[in-house]
């Protein structure tokens, strides 16, 4: 099974599966707003992945928005993917540090220690 980042579909192929005209593909990736990979000869290859970001274009663009306006929302929605993965893996490794700390015997050689601050003049504040 081929992964989804393996770009094989040409300009047409693409342009159909997203549902738009292949010369609104061109626009798109003079716009920044996808980049398909090329062939030695210089032919544009699009993945699936190309293929949904270019339908989640179709999306923003009958809602209203303007291409700078997609450009910005699919940013935000790609670093907030990233930070979403983030949060998954830090909690992952907070949960196995809990697991570990569980696992392990309490330790013997801590003692708890009074800190106190004396003030000038005598006062005393503290635990």
């Amino acid at each position: 099974m081929r992964s989804r980042d393996h770009a094989v579909y040409v300009i047409s192929v693409a342009a159909e599966l997203a549902g738009m005209h292949p010369q609104t593909l061109r626009i798109y990736e003079r716009r920044g707003l996808v980049q398909p990979a090329r062939t030695q000869g210089g032919n544009r290859r699009y993945s699936d992945i190309d293929i949904d970001r270019l339908r989640r274009i179709s999306e923003l663009a009958a809602e209203g928005m303007n291409l700078e306006g997609i450009r910005r929302v699919m940013h935000l929605e790609a670093e907030n993917d990233r930070l979403r993965a983030e949060i998954e893996q830090l909690q992952a490794l907070a949960a196995d540090a809990r697991a570990e700390a569980q696992r392990r015997p309490p330790r013997r050689d801590l003692v708890p220690v009074r800190q106190e601050v004396t003030i000038f003049g005598g006062q005393r504040l503290g635990q």
